[in-house]
């Protein structure tokens, strides 16, 4: 299921979501005179769990820069979709500051959730997704009703429908679970705990945070 559009207006211009995904385009264009060498690149840039637990003070800037890095197009794409349908109706909420904290904020207890799962780790982990993940537990705690348009694959049967957030981001999460029990030996190349982490932490803290900016 990929979401196309939701049915929640906003009350004012989401400038910090666009910013945000400016951003991820941005690095990702300039990233790409560097993929003749992308190993050398993601590891110079992504947050390598080992290299960090080694050298805390030295390495923790990547929890930042690993944030906006993707590991292709379709990487980016997907994430930035899912920040520009879910993002500003979070950002209405909390305001423009509030949310960019809000933000990082996920993103750094996604990387922390991921790198406490394999601290030897010497994989880099790049991508926007623990953060936007926040963002999508913040959105299913404030707008579970809320009605998603939504394109859906049956088979060779492909569909348009609307459907509620809870549904579409409960079974998103759910799929994290799962794909995480499967994850390979080696730890696979996705994230999968720094989704589920980043989920969570939207969840548990969209309230404290819109207290706040409120």
């Amino acid at each position: 299921m990929i979401p196309l559009s939701d049915d929640n207006p906003t009350r004012s211009f989401p400038i910090v979501t666009l910013l945000i995904i400016a951003a991820n385009v941005a690095t990702f264009v300039l990233s790409l005179g560097q993929m003749h060498n992308p190993d050398a690149f993601f590891s110079a840039y992504g947050l390598i769990p080992a290299q960090l637990m080694e050298r805390p003070v030295a390495q923790y800037t990547h929890i930042f820069t690993a944030m906006f890095l993707h590991a292709g197009f379709m990487h980016l794409a997907g994430n930035m979709l899912y920040l520009w349908i879910f993002g500003n109706n979070i950002e209405d909420a909390l305001g423009k500051l509030g949310f960019l904290l809000f933000y990082l904020f996920s993103g750094v207890l996604a990387a922390i959730g991921h790198i406490l799962t394999d601290i030897h780790s010497p994989v880099p982990m790049v991508g926007a997704s623990g953060a936007i993940a926040g963002v999508l537990g913040a959105y299913m705690v404030l707008y579970p009703g809320a009605r998603v348009k939504t394109l859906i694959f049956l088979g060779f049967f492909i569909t348009v429908a609307r459907i509620p957030a809870w549904f579409l981001l409960g079974l998103w999460v759910l799929l994290q679970v799962a794909s995480s029990f499967a994850m390979p030996s080696d730890g696979g190349g996705v994230a999968w705990f720094a989704h589920i982490g980043g989920f969570v932490v939207g969840a548990l803290l969209i309230h404290p945070f819109r207290k706040i900016a409120t």
